[in-house]
């Protein structure tokens, strides 16, 4: 199955369920196991739909069970990339955590990574002119099709083009790394995105791949 996410772990790593739960268990207790046991119903539910149920089920599920809280309010860090394990659990996370949550679930619903990238951007705040950076992710029908946003912000799943608050910076997957809103992947997001590893890393362990 960790092929199927569309990330090259080890050969002993696998998706693992008990595993997933042993380490709810442990980190968060029942209550974290409880939202597992939901995030297992929602792939058992999702599994034979087709792409639009399964993009508006992922995104309704994180952005309903997720409060939204910074990363120093969470992790006590300034920029903390947390695996959907963690955000689950803690019940809480911030833009990256939404997205790399919806992610690793859509990969594990057999959308494979040509499709989605998450996607790094600058993000206006109402209408003015501040801006903040923001992460969000896209599903790509083609290589080169207008993606759609999977956002915690605007709940509605939108293209992009509609999305003029959003300006992109870089995307990334587990296979390629984009800048702006390129069509050819520039980098390994493994060698490049230090914080991308670490949540590889801890899903291993965690029993995701």
């Amino acid at each position: 199955m960790g092929a199927g996410l569309g990330i090259h772990p080890t050969s002993a790593a696998a998706f693992d369920p008990q595993r997933l739960r042993q380490s709810m268990q442990q980190q968060y207790g029942q209550a974290g196991l409880a939202i597992l046991e939901e995030w297992f119903a929602l792939l058992q539910q999702l599994q034979d739909q087709d792409i639009q149920a399964k993009l508006r089920g992922v995104n309704d599920f994180f952005n309903r069970r997720i409060r939204w809280v910074d990363d120093i309010q969470v992790w006590g860090e300034e920029d903390f990339w947390a695996t959907p394990l963690e955000a689950m659990g803690k019940g809480q996370g911030d833009c990256e955590d939404y997205s790399i949550a919806k992610y690793i679930t859509l990969k594990q619903l057999g959308v494979t990574s040509q499709y989605l990238r998450m996607i790094y951007v600058r993000a206006r705040i109402g209408r003015s002119q501040i801006t903040q950076a923001h992460m969000v992710l896209g599903y790509y029908s083609t290589p080169d099709a207008e993606p759609l946003v999977l956002d915690n912000i605007v709940p509605s799943i939108t293209p992009a083009s509609q999305r003029t608050d959003l300006d992109p910076l870089f995307s990334f997957n587990s296979d390629g790394l984009w800048a702006g809103g390129g069509s050819e992947s520039r980098a390994d997001p493994l060698a490049r995105l230090s914080r991308w590893r670490s949540v590889i890393e801890r899903m291993q362990t965690q029993g995701f791949i």
